[in-house]
């Protein structure tokens, strides 16, 4: 798919996929049956899975990805060099593997928002999120990612600005792409730890912003 204007005014940057067309891989569907088969003999509780998947999904599987934006949110030098070479910046803190030999990092700015789809199939990059999502690898998700971007933020309860551009980015085979997004105000002075908990896997699939912390505050109070 060729980089261009969407219809709604965002801009869409694809490559070409060569890899499958949509069908479940054989691995995929391998994992399938033996789930099946386990949880007929009773030898797994379907319950219990899901709960696992979701924790794999949004907790334990972007914490990589987290620790890379916060970096890059507390050293200019190491963001600059995410933004130029993203899979050498992301290998340097330990993060690499299968489905992340080949990074692009995006940010977000006031001025422009990015969003990551995969339109064929569900390319995502695994050793800085984990687990897809089942929203992300959906028919419906793949195609209005694309023709109207700011309907699916807003279904994510995100609304940006009219005059913030959106830039749809395609991942393939070849290449993925993480979100660096926006700093929140008021953590100045917070550390990388700190930083890296208001990092969510959907702000750097870009269907969601970075946590505020004067939200979680008054949450907590």
């Amino acid at each position: 798919m060729a980089a261009g204007p969407s219809p709604t005014g965002g801009e869409i940057h694809g490559h070409d996929h060569d890899h499958d067309d949509g069908r479940p891989s054989d691995i995929v569907l391998r994992v399938r049956a033996l789930e099946s088969l386990l949880i007929e003999k009773g030898y797994v509780d379907p319950t219990a899975l899901d709960v696992i998947v979701e924790t794999y999904e949004t907790k334990i599987g972007p914490r990589n990805g987290a620790g890379v934006v916060a970096r890059s949110w507390l050293d200019p030098t190491y963001r600059e060099w995410l933004l130029e070479d993203a899979t050498a910046a992301i290998r340097s803190l330990g993060y690499a593997g299968r489905q992340g030999e080949h990074m692009v990092a995006v940010e977000n700015t006031a001025a422009v928002h990015n969003m990551i789809v995969c339109t064929l199939c569900s390319c995502y990059p695994l050793p800085v999120l984990g687990l897809p999502p089942v929203w992300y690898k959906s028919a419906p998700y793949r195609s209005r990612a694309v023709i109207d971007p700011r309907g699916v933020l807003a279904d994510f309860g995100v609304s940006l600005p009219p005059a913030t551009k959106i830039r749809v980015w395609d991942s393939t085979a070849e290449i993925r792409y993480l979100v660096v997004p926006m700093r929140p105000a008021g953590t100045e002075g917070f550390s990388e730890e700190r930083l890296a908990s208001l990092v969510t896997r959907d702000s750097m699939i870009g269907t969601g912003l970075a946590l505020d912390p004067r939200s979680l505050a008054a949450e907590a109070s």
